[in-house]
């Protein structure tokens, strides 16, 4: 291994429930070798800021800078634990992809914000650290997101049609087939409704193995309640979203118009996971029938009971990216190494068939350490 060849990929997601990284070594190809992993949990005041910001509010600008900054340092101490565990050192590392947390997504606007402070990064690791990975697609009129797909295509593709899912707060799959080529997009809220009602209805911050959504029954009226009142739904590619759409608001606001008919708390659970099941494979069965598998990750892959729905929904067969030796629960961080290492080498992740954006592009910049 040497230094032109490792690189590290952090990401915080949609759930902002803490922060995964990964050091991959491209020495071989871009099928990246993962040498070491760890995951930190986030903060609980970095968690409530980082949702308080995705709403206007008081302060905005000097609270974001704060919140920044405390990524950064965050990251850091994942960086450096991560690398000391492994036993390589920050200056045999070329370079680090780190997302920050997306707080308002607003493409048809022209802008999307993720909070983040690179330049603290490389300052406290002593790496290069590589950001800002959607402003770049965005200006030129794409959507921004996913980012992913690229990534997918290079260490997920196959002689048959297969689609890659990620379940993170939000939904987005990549479809890769020969005749097509690679395309992608958000399919609707994956984890984020879930985490939301049953932490406001038991406290917990998250339905494990999906243990309380078994305790209730979905609703079928209130399913075609929550996707038939929603336009975003039927948009056809390119799309994506975030908590800007899909948030706590969005969600009372319609079990309040659902009215009377609503279902008890369980019950809801059970829809909730079985809309992110349906809007999944409906997103798939529009655009890709023909898809012979789905790969999953994020940490929707680890919900037994949204797995089970997945595979009840979809007319092909559904496994975790673990099986193809990709922890899902990773995926998301290795892509970020990977897209540090595709800005290096300036190979374009930024397709047009993905976001809609006029012309490919390479993503994200570079802070020097």
């Amino acid at each position: 291994m040497t230094q032109a060849s490792l690189y590290i990929g952090l990401m915080s997601g949609t759930s902002t429930d803490g922060v995964d990284a990964v050091l991959a070594d491209f020495a071989a190809s871009d099928r990246p070798a993962i040498l070491g992993s760890i995951s930190l949990p986030m903060p609980r005041a970095l968690r409530e800021e980082f949702l308080a910001l995705n709403m206007p509010g008081p302060n905005e600008l000097e609270r974001a800078a704060l919140a920044g900054n405390a990524l950064a340092e965050l990251y850091a101490q994942a960086t450096l634990a991560m690398l000391e565990s492994a036993g390589v050192k920050p200056a045999q590392v070329r370079a680090i992809g780190a997302h920050g947390q997306t707080v308002r997504h607003n493409p048809a606007a022209g802008y999307t914000i993720q909070i983040n402070s690179p330049a603290l990064l490389a300052q406290r690791t002593g790496i290069a650290v590589i950001a800002d990975f959607r402003s770049r697609d965005v200006a030129a009129r794409g959507q921004g997101a996913p980012l992913v797909p690229a990534f997918h295509h290079a260490i997920f593709s196959d002689t048959q049609p297969r689609a890659v899912l990620n379940l993170g707060g939000i939904a987005n799959v990549t479809l890769l087939d020969a005749e097509n080529g690679i395309r992608g997009f958000d399919t609707g809220p994956a984890n984020v409704l879930l985490d939301l009602w049953v932490h406001a209805k038991t406290g917990h911050t998250y339905d494990a193995d999906g243990a309380w959504a078994a305790t209730g029954q979905y609703s079928p009226e209130l399913l075609e309640y929550l996707v038939g009142s929603e336009p975003w739904f039927a948009l056809a590619p390119p799309k994506s979203t975030g908590r800007d759409l899909f948030n706590w608001q969005w969600l009372t606001q319609r079990l309040e118009q659902f009215g009377a008919r609503a279902a008890g708390d369980q019950d809801i659970q059970a829809t909730l996971q079985r809309l992110t099941a349906h809007t999944v494979a409906q997103a798939i069965a529009g655009q890709a029938p023909d898809t012979c598998e789905v790969i999953v990750c994020g940490g929707g892959a680890l919900n037994k009971g949204l797995m089970r729905d997945l595979q009840s929904l979809l007319q092909a067969h559904v496994r975790p990216s673990s099986d193809l030796g990709v922890p899902v629960q990773l995926v998301e961080a290795l892509a970020f190494a990977w897209l540090a290492w595709a800005h290096d080498h300036g190979h374009a992740a930024g397709l047009p068939a993905v976001t809609g954006a006029g012309q490919v592009t390479v993503l994200g910049c570079k802070y020097p350490a």
